[in-house]
Protein backbone atom coordinates (compact mmCIF):
# COMPACT_ATOMS: atom_id res chain seq x y z
CA UNK A 1 0.00 0.00 0.00
CA UNK A 2 1.42 3.39 -0.99
CA UNK A 3 1.50 6.46 1.26
CA UNK A 4 -1.66 8.01 -0.22
CA UNK A 5 -3.60 4.77 0.23
CA UNK A 6 -2.48 4.53 3.85
CA UNK A 7 -3.57 8.09 4.47
CA UNK A 8 -6.82 8.19 2.50
CA UNK A 9 -7.75 4.52 2.05
CA UNK A 10 -8.50 1.71 4.46
CA UNK A 11 -5.49 0.21 6.22
CA UNK A 12 -7.23 -2.84 7.74
CA UNK A 13 -9.54 -5.52 6.40
CA UNK A 14 -13.04 -6.08 7.73
CA UNK A 15 -12.51 -9.77 8.50
CA UNK A 16 -9.09 -9.30 10.11
CA UNK A 17 -9.66 -6.44 12.55
CA UNK A 18 -13.33 -5.56 12.66
CA UNK A 19 -13.25 -2.99 15.51
CA UNK A 20 -10.46 -0.97 13.88
CA UNK A 21 -12.07 -1.36 10.45
CA UNK A 22 -15.34 0.10 11.75
CA UNK A 23 -13.62 3.07 13.39
CA UNK A 24 -11.80 3.82 10.14
CA UNK A 25 -14.91 3.55 7.96
CA UNK A 26 -17.07 5.97 9.94
CA UNK A 27 -14.26 8.54 9.94
CA UNK A 28 -12.94 8.11 6.39
CA UNK A 29 -16.42 7.91 4.87
CA UNK A 30 -17.04 11.26 6.60
CA UNK A 31 -20.03 10.00 8.58
CA UNK A 32 -18.76 11.25 11.94
CA UNK A 33 -15.80 12.94 13.53
CA UNK A 34 -14.50 12.69 17.06
CA UNK A 35 -15.23 15.24 19.76
CA UNK A 36 -13.21 16.02 22.87
CA UNK A 37 -15.77 14.37 25.18
CA UNK A 38 -15.72 10.56 25.18
CA UNK A 39 -18.86 9.05 23.71
CA UNK A 40 -19.95 12.24 21.93
CA UNK A 41 -19.51 12.50 18.18
CA UNK A 42 -19.96 15.06 15.44
CA UNK A 43 -22.37 13.89 12.75
CA UNK A 44 -21.06 15.12 9.43
CA UNK A 45 -23.37 15.88 6.47
CA UNK A 46 -22.74 12.51 4.80
CA UNK A 47 -23.92 10.76 7.98
CA UNK A 48 -26.67 13.15 8.99
CA UNK A 49 -28.29 12.85 5.57
CA UNK A 50 -29.10 9.20 6.36
CA UNK A 51 -30.88 10.29 9.53
CA UNK A 52 -32.71 12.97 7.55
CA UNK A 53 -34.09 10.34 5.14
CA UNK A 54 -35.18 8.13 8.05
CA UNK A 55 -36.90 11.10 9.70
CA UNK A 56 -38.74 12.04 6.51
CA UNK A 57 -40.04 8.50 5.94
CA UNK A 58 -41.07 7.91 9.54
CA UNK A 59 -42.67 11.35 9.96
CA UNK A 60 -44.78 10.84 6.83
CA UNK A 61 -45.95 7.46 8.11
CA UNK A 62 -46.89 8.53 11.63
CA UNK A 63 -48.49 11.77 10.39
CA UNK A 64 -50.83 9.60 8.31
CA UNK A 65 -51.69 7.69 11.50
CA UNK A 66 -52.63 10.82 13.42
CA UNK A 67 -49.49 11.12 15.54
CA UNK A 68 -48.61 14.75 16.34
CA UNK A 69 -45.20 16.36 16.79
CA UNK A 70 -44.20 18.05 20.06
CA UNK A 71 -41.16 18.93 22.13
CA UNK A 72 -40.64 18.59 25.90
CA UNK A 73 -37.76 19.97 28.01
CA UNK A 74 -34.62 17.86 28.38
CA UNK A 75 -34.45 18.14 32.18
CA UNK A 76 -36.25 15.93 34.69
CA UNK A 77 -36.53 16.26 38.47
CA UNK A 78 -35.35 13.55 40.81
CA UNK A 79 -38.83 13.18 42.29
CA UNK A 80 -40.36 12.53 38.85
CA UNK A 81 -37.78 10.03 37.68
CA UNK A 82 -37.95 8.05 40.93
CA UNK A 83 -41.71 7.50 40.68
CA UNK A 84 -41.34 4.28 38.70
CA UNK A 85 -38.91 1.97 40.51
CA UNK A 86 -38.23 -0.48 37.67
CA UNK A 87 -37.81 2.40 35.24
CA UNK A 88 -35.16 4.18 37.33
CA UNK A 89 -33.31 0.90 37.97
CA UNK A 90 -32.70 0.59 34.23
CA UNK A 91 -31.26 4.07 33.83
CA UNK A 92 -29.75 4.97 37.23
CA UNK A 93 -26.12 4.07 36.31
CA UNK A 94 -26.31 6.20 33.14
CA UNK A 95 -28.07 9.30 34.50
CA UNK A 96 -26.17 12.58 34.21
CA UNK A 97 -27.14 14.99 37.00
CA UNK A 98 -26.87 18.77 37.05
CA UNK A 99 -26.05 19.66 40.64
CA UNK A 100 -24.45 23.12 40.38
CA UNK A 101 -25.09 26.50 38.78
CA UNK A 102 -21.77 28.32 38.82
CA UNK A 103 -20.37 27.71 42.29
CA UNK A 104 -23.78 27.29 43.91
CA UNK A 105 -25.42 23.94 44.59
CA UNK A 106 -28.85 23.54 43.01
CA UNK A 107 -31.58 23.02 45.61
CA UNK A 108 -33.10 20.11 43.68
CA UNK A 109 -30.72 18.41 41.24
CA UNK A 110 -32.11 17.67 37.78
CA UNK A 111 -31.13 14.92 35.37
CA UNK A 112 -30.66 15.18 31.62
CA UNK A 113 -33.22 12.97 29.92
CA UNK A 114 -32.22 9.38 29.16
CA UNK A 115 -35.82 8.96 27.88
CA UNK A 116 -38.92 11.07 28.44
CA UNK A 117 -41.65 8.98 30.07
CA UNK A 118 -41.26 10.73 33.42
CA UNK A 119 -40.91 14.14 31.73
CA UNK A 120 -44.03 13.88 29.58
CA UNK A 121 -46.51 11.96 31.69
CA UNK A 122 -47.24 14.62 34.34
CA UNK A 123 -48.57 16.71 31.44
CA UNK A 124 -50.62 13.78 30.15
CA UNK A 125 -52.25 13.67 33.58
CA UNK A 126 -53.25 17.34 33.23
CA UNK A 127 -54.42 17.13 29.63
CA UNK A 128 -56.44 13.90 29.69
CA UNK A 129 -59.75 14.09 31.56
CA UNK A 130 -62.38 12.54 29.29
CA UNK A 131 -62.46 9.55 26.95
CA UNK A 132 -63.03 12.18 24.24
CA UNK A 133 -59.42 13.35 24.77
CA UNK A 134 -58.17 9.98 23.57
CA UNK A 135 -56.18 8.75 21.86
CA UNK A 136 -53.26 11.08 22.56
CA UNK A 137 -50.33 10.19 20.29
CA UNK A 138 -47.25 12.41 20.43
CA UNK A 139 -43.78 12.12 18.94
CA UNK A 140 -40.65 14.16 19.46
CA UNK A 141 -37.27 14.18 17.70
CA UNK A 142 -34.56 15.04 20.17
CA UNK A 143 -31.24 14.07 21.73
CA UNK A 144 -30.81 12.04 24.90
CA UNK A 145 -27.88 11.51 27.23
CA UNK A 146 -26.91 8.19 28.79
CA UNK A 147 -23.53 8.34 30.46
CA UNK A 148 -22.21 4.99 29.22
CA UNK A 149 -19.39 3.61 31.35
CA UNK A 150 -18.70 0.78 28.90
CA UNK A 151 -16.64 1.12 25.74
CA UNK A 152 -18.27 3.74 23.56
CA UNK A 153 -18.58 3.26 19.81
CA UNK A 154 -19.78 5.77 17.18
CA UNK A 155 -23.51 5.31 16.46
CA UNK A 156 -23.69 2.00 18.37
CA UNK A 157 -22.90 3.03 21.96
CA UNK A 158 -22.72 6.77 22.48
CA UNK A 159 -23.36 8.95 25.49
CA UNK A 160 -25.39 11.43 23.48
CA UNK A 161 -27.45 10.30 20.51
CA UNK A 162 -30.40 11.38 18.39
CA UNK A 163 -33.69 9.55 18.32
CA UNK A 164 -37.42 9.85 18.04
CA UNK A 165 -39.61 8.85 20.92
CA UNK A 166 -43.33 8.32 20.57
CA UNK A 167 -45.68 8.31 23.55
CA UNK A 168 -49.31 7.26 23.20
CA UNK A 169 -52.34 6.95 25.45
CA UNK A 170 -55.45 4.91 24.61
CA UNK A 171 -58.73 4.03 26.26
CA UNK A 172 -58.40 0.31 25.57
CA UNK A 173 -55.63 -2.25 25.76
CA UNK A 174 -56.50 -3.56 22.29
CA UNK A 175 -55.87 -0.17 20.66
CA UNK A 176 -52.54 0.20 22.43
CA UNK A 177 -51.29 -3.28 21.55
CA UNK A 178 -52.28 -2.78 17.90
CA UNK A 179 -50.16 0.37 17.76
CA UNK A 180 -47.15 -1.36 19.35
CA UNK A 181 -46.90 -3.83 16.48
CA UNK A 182 -47.79 -1.28 13.82
CA UNK A 183 -44.87 0.92 14.88
CA UNK A 184 -42.57 -2.10 15.10
CA UNK A 185 -43.41 -2.88 11.48
CA UNK A 186 -42.48 0.69 10.50
CA UNK A 187 -39.09 0.22 12.17
CA UNK A 188 -38.66 -3.03 10.24
CA UNK A 189 -39.39 -1.13 7.02
CA UNK A 190 -36.73 1.47 7.86
CA UNK A 191 -34.08 -1.22 8.13
CA UNK A 192 -35.16 -3.45 5.27
CA UNK A 193 -36.65 -1.02 2.73
CA UNK A 194 -34.29 1.91 3.30
CA UNK A 195 -31.07 0.53 4.80
CA UNK A 196 -31.19 -2.91 3.13
CA UNK A 197 -30.53 -4.57 6.51
CA UNK A 198 -32.47 -7.73 7.49
CA UNK A 199 -33.91 -7.78 11.00
CA UNK A 200 -35.77 -10.26 13.19
CA UNK A 201 -38.91 -8.95 14.94
CA UNK A 202 -39.68 -10.37 18.35
CA UNK A 203 -40.60 -9.91 22.00
CA UNK A 204 -37.97 -9.14 24.61
CA UNK A 205 -37.58 -11.55 27.52
CA UNK A 206 -38.69 -10.53 30.99
CA UNK A 207 -35.08 -9.69 31.89
CA UNK A 208 -34.49 -7.63 28.74
CA UNK A 209 -37.74 -5.70 28.48
CA UNK A 210 -37.96 -1.94 29.08
CA UNK A 211 -38.21 -0.98 32.75
CA UNK A 212 -41.88 -0.37 33.59
CA UNK A 213 -43.25 -2.04 30.45
CA UNK A 214 -45.65 -4.97 30.39
CA UNK A 215 -43.86 -6.18 27.28
CA UNK A 216 -41.30 -4.86 24.81
CA UNK A 217 -41.21 -5.65 21.10
CA UNK A 218 -37.93 -5.36 19.24
CA UNK A 219 -36.22 -5.81 15.92
CA UNK A 220 -32.82 -7.46 16.15
CA UNK A 221 -30.00 -7.10 13.64
CA UNK A 222 -26.85 -9.23 13.53
CA UNK A 223 -23.24 -8.38 12.70
CA UNK A 224 -21.54 -11.52 11.29
CA UNK A 225 -17.95 -10.27 11.66
CA UNK A 226 -18.29 -9.65 15.40
CA UNK A 227 -20.86 -12.36 16.03
CA UNK A 228 -23.06 -9.94 17.96
CA UNK A 229 -26.70 -9.00 17.83
CA UNK A 230 -27.84 -5.39 17.89
CA UNK A 231 -31.11 -4.16 19.35
CA UNK A 232 -32.19 -2.10 16.35
CA UNK A 233 -35.40 -0.44 17.62
CA UNK A 234 -38.05 -1.08 20.27
CA UNK A 235 -41.77 -0.52 20.77
CA UNK A 236 -43.11 -0.93 24.32
CA UNK A 237 -46.56 -1.70 25.70
CA UNK A 238 -46.56 0.08 29.04
CA UNK A 239 -50.03 -1.07 30.04
CA UNK A 240 -51.34 1.01 32.95
CA UNK A 241 -48.08 1.02 34.92
CA UNK A 242 -47.20 4.63 34.20
CA UNK A 243 -50.78 5.89 34.09
CA UNK A 244 -51.30 4.64 37.65
CA UNK A 245 -47.98 6.13 38.73
CA UNK A 246 -48.75 9.55 37.22
CA UNK A 247 -52.52 9.42 37.75
CA UNK A 248 -53.42 9.55 34.06
CA UNK A 249 -57.09 8.64 33.93
CA UNK A 250 -60.17 9.66 32.00
CA UNK A 251 -63.88 9.58 32.65
CA UNK A 252 -65.65 6.98 30.55
CA UNK A 253 -69.36 6.38 31.14
CA UNK A 254 -69.16 7.99 34.59
CA UNK A 255 -66.22 5.81 35.61
CA UNK A 256 -62.61 6.93 35.95
CA UNK A 257 -60.34 4.64 33.94
CA UNK A 258 -56.55 4.59 33.81
CA UNK A 259 -55.32 4.87 30.23
CA UNK A 260 -53.20 2.29 28.42
CA UNK A 261 -49.87 3.62 27.19
CA UNK A 262 -47.07 2.87 24.74
CA UNK A 263 -43.64 4.30 24.08
CA UNK A 264 -41.50 3.59 21.03
CA UNK A 265 -38.17 4.76 19.65
CA UNK A 266 -35.49 4.40 17.01
CA UNK A 267 -32.05 6.02 17.16
CA UNK A 268 -29.01 6.94 15.09
CA UNK A 269 -27.78 3.43 15.92
CA UNK A 270 -29.47 2.66 12.59
CA UNK A 271 -26.49 4.22 10.81
CA UNK A 272 -23.92 2.16 12.70
CA UNK A 273 -25.75 -1.08 11.95
CA UNK A 274 -25.92 -0.13 8.26
CA UNK A 275 -22.16 0.54 8.16
CA UNK A 276 -21.30 -2.73 9.90
CA UNK A 277 -23.51 -4.83 7.65
CA UNK A 278 -22.65 -3.31 4.26
CA UNK A 279 -19.15 -1.83 4.47
CA UNK A 280 -16.21 -3.65 2.86
CA UNK A 281 -12.42 -3.49 2.67
CA UNK A 282 -12.57 -0.36 0.51
CA UNK A 283 -14.80 1.57 2.92
CA UNK A 284 -18.50 2.30 3.09
CA UNK A 285 -21.07 0.76 0.76
CA UNK A 286 -24.08 3.04 0.86
CA UNK A 287 -27.62 1.71 0.31
CA UNK A 288 -28.97 3.86 -2.56
CA UNK A 289 -32.15 5.08 -0.87
CA UNK A 290 -30.28 6.81 1.97
CA UNK A 291 -27.18 7.90 0.08
CA UNK A 292 -26.68 11.66 -0.08
CA UNK A 293 -25.14 11.16 -3.53
CA UNK A 294 -26.54 8.23 -5.52
CA UNK A 295 -24.51 8.76 -8.69
CA UNK A 296 -21.16 10.50 -9.05
CA UNK A 297 -19.87 11.43 -12.51
CA UNK A 298 -16.09 11.47 -12.99
CA UNK A 299 -14.68 12.84 -16.26
CA UNK A 300 -11.68 10.90 -17.57
CA UNK A 301 -9.12 11.52 -20.30
CA UNK A 302 -9.05 15.29 -19.81
CA UNK A 303 -6.49 16.85 -22.20
CA UNK A 304 -4.95 20.25 -22.77
CA UNK A 305 -7.55 20.89 -25.43
CA UNK A 306 -10.12 23.45 -24.38
CA UNK A 307 -12.54 22.67 -27.21
CA UNK A 308 -12.45 18.90 -26.60
CA UNK A 309 -12.93 19.40 -22.86
CA UNK A 310 -15.86 21.74 -23.49
CA UNK A 311 -17.63 19.13 -25.63
CA UNK A 312 -17.01 16.44 -22.99
CA UNK A 313 -18.38 18.63 -20.20
CA UNK A 314 -21.46 19.51 -22.28
CA UNK A 315 -22.06 15.79 -22.82
CA UNK A 316 -21.75 15.16 -19.09
CA UNK A 317 -23.97 18.13 -18.25
CA UNK A 318 -26.75 16.67 -20.39
CA UNK A 319 -26.48 13.38 -18.52
CA UNK A 320 -26.47 15.15 -15.15
CA UNK A 321 -29.65 17.08 -15.99
CA UNK A 322 -31.42 13.93 -17.17
CA UNK A 323 -30.57 12.15 -13.92
CA UNK A 324 -31.91 15.07 -11.89
CA UNK A 325 -35.17 14.95 -13.87
CA UNK A 326 -35.43 11.31 -12.80
CA UNK A 327 -35.04 12.40 -9.14
CA UNK A 328 -31.60 10.87 -8.86
CA UNK A 329 -29.18 12.59 -6.49
CA UNK A 330 -26.18 13.16 -8.75
CA UNK A 331 -22.86 14.96 -8.32
CA UNK A 332 -20.53 15.93 -11.18
CA UNK A 333 -16.96 15.87 -9.82
CA UNK A 334 -15.57 18.43 -12.26
CA UNK A 335 -12.37 19.32 -10.37
CA UNK A 336 -9.55 19.51 -12.94
CA UNK A 337 -6.68 19.61 -10.45
CA UNK A 338 -7.40 16.10 -9.11
CA UNK A 339 -6.61 12.85 -10.94
CA UNK A 340 -9.47 10.40 -11.70
CA UNK A 341 -7.80 7.69 -9.58
CA UNK A 342 -7.90 9.92 -6.51
CA UNK A 343 -11.56 10.69 -7.18
CA UNK A 344 -12.37 6.99 -7.57
CA UNK A 345 -10.83 6.24 -4.17
CA UNK A 346 -12.58 9.19 -2.52
CA UNK A 347 -16.05 8.18 -3.71
CA UNK A 348 -15.46 4.47 -3.07
CA UNK A 349 -14.63 5.13 0.59
CA UNK A 350 -17.79 7.21 0.90
CA UNK A 351 -19.75 4.35 -0.65
CA UNK A 352 -21.54 6.17 -3.48
CA UNK A 353 -23.69 3.46 -5.15
CA UNK A 354 -22.94 4.29 -8.80
CA UNK A 355 -19.98 5.94 -10.50
CA UNK A 356 -20.14 7.03 -14.13
CA UNK A 357 -16.75 7.34 -15.81
CA UNK A 358 -17.02 9.40 -18.98
CA UNK A 359 -14.17 10.20 -21.37
CA UNK A 360 -13.63 11.25 -25.01
CA UNK A 361 -14.20 7.69 -26.28
CA UNK A 362 -17.56 7.54 -24.46
CA UNK A 363 -18.52 10.88 -25.99
CA UNK A 364 -17.64 9.60 -29.45
CA UNK A 365 -19.59 6.34 -29.06
CA UNK A 366 -22.53 7.75 -27.07
CA UNK A 367 -21.70 5.60 -24.04
CA UNK A 368 -20.96 5.82 -20.33
CA UNK A 369 -18.87 3.49 -18.16
CA UNK A 370 -21.01 2.39 -15.20
CA UNK A 371 -19.38 1.17 -11.96
CA UNK A 372 -21.52 -0.25 -9.15
CA UNK A 373 -19.96 0.08 -5.71
CA UNK A 374 -21.62 -2.84 -3.90
CA UNK A 375 -20.18 -5.53 -6.22
CA UNK A 376 -17.36 -3.48 -7.83
CA UNK A 377 -18.58 -4.37 -11.32
CA UNK A 378 -17.93 -2.13 -14.33
CA UNK A 379 -19.73 -2.18 -17.66
CA UNK A 380 -20.40 0.06 -20.64
CA UNK A 381 -23.94 1.36 -21.22
CA UNK A 382 -25.54 3.49 -23.90
CA UNK A 383 -26.23 7.15 -23.11
CA UNK A 384 -29.80 6.81 -24.37
CA UNK A 385 -32.44 6.71 -21.57
CA UNK A 386 -29.68 6.81 -18.95
CA UNK A 387 -32.02 8.32 -16.34
CA UNK A 388 -34.51 5.47 -16.59
CA UNK A 389 -31.70 2.91 -16.64
CA UNK A 390 -30.06 4.22 -13.47
CA UNK A 391 -33.38 4.54 -11.63
CA UNK A 392 -33.89 0.82 -12.16
CA UNK A 393 -30.24 0.11 -11.36
CA UNK A 394 -30.53 1.80 -7.96
CA UNK A 395 -33.51 -0.41 -7.06
CA UNK A 396 -31.59 -3.49 -8.22
CA UNK A 397 -28.63 -2.46 -6.05
CA UNK A 398 -30.85 -2.04 -2.98
CA UNK A 399 -32.48 -5.45 -3.43
CA UNK A 400 -29.15 -7.14 -4.12
CA UNK A 401 -27.57 -5.60 -1.01
CA UNK A 402 -30.51 -6.77 1.11
CA UNK A 403 -30.38 -10.31 -0.28
CA UNK A 404 -26.61 -10.56 0.23
CA UNK A 405 -26.93 -9.34 3.82
CA UNK A 406 -29.85 -11.68 4.55
CA UNK A 407 -28.05 -14.70 3.10
CA UNK A 408 -24.99 -13.97 5.24
CA UNK A 409 -27.14 -13.37 8.35
CA UNK A 410 -29.14 -16.56 7.82
CA UNK A 411 -25.93 -18.58 7.44
CA UNK A 412 -25.02 -17.51 10.98
CA UNK A 413 -28.21 -18.76 12.64
CA UNK A 414 -27.95 -22.22 14.20
CA UNK A 415 -30.94 -24.21 15.46
CA UNK A 416 -30.06 -26.66 18.23
CA UNK A 417 -31.31 -28.25 21.45
CA UNK A 418 -27.81 -29.26 22.56
CA UNK A 419 -25.91 -27.14 25.08
CA UNK A 420 -22.59 -28.37 23.70
CA UNK A 421 -23.60 -27.21 20.20
CA UNK A 422 -24.82 -23.95 21.72
CA UNK A 423 -21.38 -23.20 23.16
CA UNK A 424 -19.59 -24.19 19.95
CA UNK A 425 -21.84 -21.94 17.87
CA UNK A 426 -21.39 -18.96 20.20
CA UNK A 427 -17.61 -19.29 19.91
CA UNK A 428 -18.07 -19.47 16.11
CA UNK A 429 -19.77 -16.03 16.25
CA UNK A 430 -23.27 -17.28 15.53
CA UNK A 431 -26.80 -16.71 16.81
CA UNK A 432 -28.92 -19.56 18.07
CA UNK A 433 -32.57 -20.56 17.93
CA UNK A 434 -33.18 -22.90 20.85
CA UNK A 435 -36.11 -24.40 22.78
CA UNK A 436 -36.53 -22.16 25.81
CA UNK A 437 -38.69 -21.98 28.92
CA UNK A 438 -38.62 -18.13 29.04
CA UNK A 439 -37.84 -18.19 32.78
CA UNK A 440 -35.82 -15.13 33.94
CA UNK A 441 -33.56 -17.30 36.13
CA UNK A 442 -32.80 -19.55 33.17
CA UNK A 443 -32.02 -16.44 31.10
CA UNK A 444 -29.45 -15.43 33.73
CA UNK A 445 -28.05 -18.95 33.93
CA UNK A 446 -27.52 -19.12 30.15
CA UNK A 447 -25.66 -15.82 30.21
CA UNK A 448 -23.43 -16.88 33.11
CA UNK A 449 -22.81 -20.40 31.80
CA UNK A 450 -21.81 -19.16 28.34
CA UNK A 451 -19.37 -16.54 29.64
CA UNK A 452 -15.75 -17.56 29.00
CA UNK A 453 -13.13 -16.85 31.71
CA UNK A 454 -9.36 -17.18 31.66
CA UNK A 455 -7.30 -19.00 34.29
CA UNK A 456 -7.36 -15.89 36.50
CA UNK A 457 -11.13 -15.63 36.39
CA UNK A 458 -11.14 -12.63 34.05
CA UNK A 459 -13.87 -12.51 31.41
CA UNK A 460 -12.46 -13.39 27.99
CA UNK A 461 -15.74 -13.55 26.08
CA UNK A 462 -19.10 -12.25 27.24
CA UNK A 463 -21.96 -14.67 27.61
CA UNK A 464 -24.93 -15.06 25.29
CA UNK A 465 -28.19 -13.43 26.27
CA UNK A 466 -31.74 -13.68 25.02
CA UNK A 467 -32.00 -11.30 22.07
CA UNK A 468 -35.71 -11.88 21.61
CA UNK A 469 -38.50 -14.41 21.33
CA UNK A 470 -39.10 -14.23 17.56
CA UNK A 471 -42.61 -13.44 16.37
CA UNK A 472 -42.27 -16.27 13.85
CA UNK A 473 -41.89 -19.15 16.26
CA UNK A 474 -41.84 -22.91 16.41
CA UNK A 475 -44.54 -24.65 18.45
CA UNK A 476 -43.23 -26.96 21.17
CA UNK A 477 -44.99 -29.83 22.92
CA UNK A 478 -43.19 -31.74 25.65
CA UNK A 479 -39.68 -30.68 24.64
CA UNK A 480 -37.31 -29.51 27.38
CA UNK A 481 -35.60 -26.14 27.60
CA UNK A 482 -32.02 -26.17 26.31
CA UNK A 483 -30.62 -25.27 29.75
CA UNK A 484 -33.03 -26.42 32.45
CA UNK A 485 -35.58 -29.16 33.03
CA UNK A 486 -38.61 -26.94 32.47
CA UNK A 487 -40.79 -27.41 29.42
CA UNK A 488 -39.90 -25.25 26.43
CA UNK A 489 -42.51 -22.61 25.60
CA UNK A 490 -41.01 -21.23 22.40
CA UNK A 491 -37.88 -20.58 20.42
CA UNK A 492 -35.48 -18.19 22.05
CA UNK A 493 -33.02 -16.24 19.91
CA UNK A 494 -29.70 -16.08 21.79
CA UNK A 495 -26.36 -14.52 21.06
CA UNK A 496 -23.74 -12.09 22.18
CA UNK A 497 -24.73 -8.48 21.72
CA UNK A 498 -23.59 -4.87 21.68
Amino acid sequence: MNTDEQRFGMSVKKEENFPEWYQQVVIKAELVDYYDIKGCYIMRPNGYYIWKVIKEFFTKEIDARGVEECYFPMLVTKSSIEKEKKHIENFAPELAWITKCGDEDIAEPVAIRPTSETIMYPSYSKWLKSHRDLPLRLNQWCNVLRWEVKNTLPFIRGREFLWQEGHSAFLTKEEAVEEVFDILNLYKKIYEEWLAVPVIPGIKSENEKFGGAEFTTTIEAFIPQSGRGVQAATSHFLGQNFSKMFDIKVNDQNTDEYVFQNSWGITTRTIGVMVMVHGDDKGMVMPPRVSQIQVVIVPCGIKNNEEANKKLFEYIDGIEQELKKNNIRVYFDSKLNVQPGYKFNHWEIRGVPIRLEIGPKDLKNGNVMLYTRFNQNKRSEKRENIGELLSKELDIIHQSMFEIAKKERDSKIVRTNSWEEFMTAIEDKKMLLVPWCQDPDCDDDIRKSSTIHDENGEVVSMGAKSLCIPLENKKYSGEKCIKCDKEAKSDGLFGRSY
